[in-house]
């Protein structure tokens, strides 16, 4: 039967849906092919057509054909007919469908080789993909995040992280960076291709492809060989001396002086917007297709006669512009393959020129008129211009000095005519003169001349190189100072030392005298303050620097009838902050003297005393209401939530699953860290505050040392650190408070256990001193650093240097606080593959409740 035939490999694999169907099928045509036998059968056994259906069917099997002598009735014929008719739709139905399933194997056959095929491949693609000279970026259409295949050589300078390598900034030229961010926008956003070939800070070239499918955008970068990174090396020194090409004609563009470009056989390539405008053009190509010139014939031409000779022109040349005659200092390279030029405006600067000259001869004529000696030298140190005083002074010939000596002679006829001084060390002397042509500054120098005349000479450096001497007469001038200054001396020395500011005012309101120290008090210029000044103009200038200005009432002393002329003293305060104390005194002789001392640092002084105490006040009320309240609000919530995940742990509650039970775990145990951590908060702030109270009573080493190793000695066993404890030379006991010293031997064990190496040891040593009991922990750990030792004691600066916790940085904080507490002192010892040692000294009996150290 079909129905009987076993299902094929493939269908049993990808056709299961088809060989359920066609079995279905099968199963159906074999029911109805036995209803009708049985049927037929029971036909054949009760009709008369029996014997003959018998006998054809023998007939029919050995091949011979008779025909059926026996008549048969129309019902037997058509029930006949019927099972032939059924029968045969039956092998039809039956055929079809083994036909259809032998077709659905070899299909399922032909998919199973299709699909190794494409794994295949695919294998290939991954391979090829993963070689170690190229990398490819993809982005998914429904993803913004990329992936990356593949891996670039690492004498590419491109670094294997995924975060690192998409940051193309950090390791590719900015040049190169920025024009592979725009590619990639324009790939992404207008999904336009590119071929770029970009360089990496290492030096090395990669070529870039970008593509865009349907659903990936693709990026890859491949590495070079020796031959295509030259070729790729040059194509980026090619793109960058584009760059640099497309830059210099920019600038030139920009400028405000016309600039060309000429082809081999002369004619312009390329001008400038100046150089349109100049030929009055409206565009610049205008100007190169109208061969528009902005030179005359005659310039070119000895431009291009004295390039045969060099290839640089330089020279101010004439033409005309809207009109009107301009010069320019026209500069022309020439090369083998054309021309450039640039041509600057120099008709401003030839005015100039020509009004300089003019101004220069002015300026002789003016100082020829003065009665001070001038006389100019230039670079060459040689005389260029005097005036007449300078000739009356030394009294030299005309003909001497229009000669152009240089200077040094100048000197040696002066010194030879016996006009100068003589001088010990006359070379040097001269030299350091004549120093001045080298100086940047202006000199000066005095002379004497045997005359007994006093010369002050200045020299003063020129720009554009030489000298400028003044020889200035102050003879008479110094006579006069030097019976001034006899006569104010004393007063003067006494005011201009006094730290105080004093100021006298004349019955006219006018100043007589002050000393410097009244400037600088009031911030006044010097030259505002001089004799005579009127009191109001010097108000008018304090009352700017004073918020609350007394001068009103110093006008009216100084200026007021008698019954206002009183002495007073008072205070004032200037908006820089200085406060000044002064004192209004009246002078027998109708002039009042007015003194000023500066009290700001008293004043400040004062007021930071005031400012301070109260912010003490303000802080210490701050502690002691946090220590009273923050206890309650931080410590009841955690209590809270450990005794609940106790609660949850005990069998009574329910039965918890094991992901349950580990979760209530991790909750208790980072509950309790917590709790230690807000306990340790809470001890420092108490310690701060100044209220903590320690029960000092006669302790057990032995057992607080017990409680101590007990507490941590979970937390060595997982690290697999054993505790060595050697108290052999410690006392049976000592004066401290037993729960704050255990609490400080847990710390120390935890911060030795969190550095200590795995399967360590950690000592705990004990002894007794002639100061006290010495408690220290040694650990095998890396040690610190200076930098880390310093601030160790620091409040919340938790380091990691190599420890396998981090903690909130309060472990030897409170170590040294309560030590500090007990008397005792802190130290540790450590160094690089030393571990370290935190050692804690106790006074035996300590003499009082001290505050912790901040």
């Amino acid at each position: 039967m079909p129905g009987d035939y076993p299902p094929s490999a493939g269908q049993a694999v990808t056709g299961g849906h088809t060989d359920s169907r066609i079995n279905g099928s099968a199963a159906r045509s074999r029911g109805l092919v036995r209803r009708f036998g049985v049927r037929i059968g029971k036909l054949l056994t009760t009709s008369t057509l029996a014997g003959p259906l018998l006998g054809l069917a023998a007939h029919a099997e050995t091949g011979t054909v008779q025909k059926a002598v026996p008549s048969v009735s129309t019902v037997e014929v058509m029930q006949l007919a019927m099972f032939v008719g059924v029968m045969g739709a039956a092998l039809v139905s039956a055929i079809f469908l083994i036909r259809e399933r032998a077709k659905t194997s070899a299909q399922n056959v032909q998919l199973r080789a299709r699909i190794a095929d494409i794994n295949a491949a695919l294998q290939r693609s991954e391979a090829l993909l993963n070689l170690r000279d190229q990398r490819v970026v993809v982005w998914a259409a429904d993803s913004k995040k990329p992936e990356l295949i593949g891996s670039l050589p690492l004498e590419s300078g491109a670094p294997e992280d995924r975060s690192a390598f998409l940051a193309f900034g950090r390791w590719l030229m900015p040049r190169s960076a920025a024009a592979l961010e725009n590619a990639i926008t324009a790939l992404r956003d207008k999904a336009k291709a590119f071929d770029l070939v970009i360089e990496t800070q290492a030096g090395i070239p990669l070529e870039v492809h970008g593509r865009k499918s349907a659903a990936h955008v693709l990026v890859r970068f491949i590495s070079l060989s020796e031959t295509l990174r030259s070729q790729a090396r040059l194509k980026i020194d090619n793109q960058r001396l584009g760059a640099e090409y497309d830059t210099m004609l920019g600038l030139l563009e920009a400028l405000k002086m016309p600039a060309w470009l000429r082809s081999a056989d002369g004619r312009l390539k390329w001008v400038n917007r100046a150089y349109a405008d100049a030929v009055e053009s409206e565009t610049a190509e205008a100007a190169i297709r109208e061969a528009k010139e902005f030179l005359g014939g005659q310039a070119r031409e000895q431009i291009a006669e004295q390039h045969k000779s060099r290839p640089v022109f330089e020279q101010t040349l004439s033409t005309v512009i809207e009109g009107d005659r301009r010069m320019f200092a026209v500069t022309d390279f020439s090369g083998a393959d054309g021309s450039a030029g640039l041509a600057c405006d120099t008709s401003a600067i030839e005015t100039i020129r020509s009004e300089y000259e003019r101004t220069v001869r002015s300026h002789a004529d003016t100082l020829d008129q003065l009665n001070t000696a001038v006389a100019i030298f230039d670079t060459d140190e040689k005389l260029r211009f005097f005036n007449q005083a300078f000739q009356k002074l030394w009294g030299l010939d005309s003909g001497f000095l229009h000669s152009a000596p240089d200077n040094a002679l100048l000197l040696d006829r002066l010194r030879s005519e016996g006009k100068i001084a003589e001088q010990p060390e006359w070379r040097r002397w001269k030299e350091s003169l004549l120093a001045a042509y080298r100086a940047v500054e202006s000199q000066e120098h005095w002379w004497h001349l045997p005359d007994g005349k006093t010369i002050r000479v200045v020299a003063n450096p020129q720009p554009k190189g030489g000298v400028t001497w003044v020889f200035e007469n102050l003879t008479e001038k110094i006579d006069l100072e030097s019976r001034y200054r006899t006569a104010v001396r004393v007063q003067g020395e006494t005011l201009d030392n006094l730290a105080e500011g004093v100021a006298v005012f004349g019955p006219d309101g006018r100043l007589r005298l002050s000393n410097p120290a009244f400037v600088n008090l009031w911030g006044l210029e010097p030259d505002a303050i001089k004799p005579n000044v009127h009191v109001s103009a010097i108000r008018d200038l304090c009352d700017r620097r004073a918020a609350d200005s007394p001068w009103a009432g110093f006008v009216a002393a100084i200026t007021g009838f008698d019954d206002e002329r009183r002495d007073r003293r008072g205070q004032t305060e200037l908006v820089n902050g200085t406060v000044l104390s002064y004192a209004v005194i009246h002078l027998p002789n109708g002039q009042v003297m007015m003194t000023f001392v500066d009290v700001t640092d008293t004043v400040n002084v004062e007021r930071a005393l005031k400012d301070r105490n109260e912010a003490l006040e303000k802080s210490d009320q701050l502690k002691n209401e946090f220590v009273q309240h923050v206890s309650y609000e931080l410590r009841s919530p955690l209590t809270n939530i450990i005794g609940f995940t106790e609660l949850l742990s005990l069998p009574a509650t329910g039965p918890l699953t094991p992901k349950q039970r580990e979760y209530v775990e991790h909750v208790g145990s980072s509950s309790s860290v917590l709790l230690t951590i807000v306990n340790d908060i809470l001890d420092l702030a108490t310690v701060d505050a100044g209220i903590m109270q320690l029960d000092i009573s006669e302790m057990s080493i032995d057992r607080t040392i017990a409680a101590a190793a007990e507490l941590v000695a979970d937390r060595l066993e997982e690290h697999s650190i054993k505790l060595k404890v050697d108290a052999a030379a410690a006392p049976k006991s000592f004066h401290g408070d037993e729960i704050r010293v255990r609490q400080i031997l847990y710390n120390l064990l935890s911060n030795a256990a969190n550095y200590a190496p795995e399967a360590s040891t950690i000592t705990l040593t004990c002894r007794q001193l002639a100061e006290g009991v010495e408690f220290s922990v040694h650990d095998d750990g890396p040690g610190m650093p200076p930098d880390v030792l310093e601030s160790v004691f620091r409040r919340f600066e938790p380091r990691a240097n190599g420890g396998r916790r981090r903690g909130a940085g309060l472990g030897l904080s409170i170590v040294k606080s309560f030590v500090e507490l007990h008397g005792g002192t802190v130290r540790i010892e450590t160094g690089k593959d030393q571990g370290t040692t935190v050692i804690c000294t106790f006074p035996d009996t300590p003499t009082g409740i001290r505050e912790a150290a901040e």
